[in-house]
């Protein structure tokens, strides 16, 4: 995924669904600098972590 689509996810109104090494993940935050995302996983807000932009995917 690309910095930009992944903050229009972060931003979007619908649920969109997104995963990290196949597990569906929250995006928290995106730095577009970095290209970093804050995520965390679905159903465990303690399951944070930062994770490259490139390696989230839309399903």
């Amino acid at each position: 995924m690309d910095v930009k689509r992944a903050e229009e996810i972060l931003h979007s109104p619908d649920n969109i669904t997104v995963t990290f090494q196949g597990n569906p993940v929250w995006i928290q935050s995106v730095n577009d600098v970095t290209q970093i995302a804050n995520v965390y996983t679905v159903g465990n807000k303690e399951d944070e972590k930062m994770v490259p932009v490139s390696e989230l995917q839309e399903k």
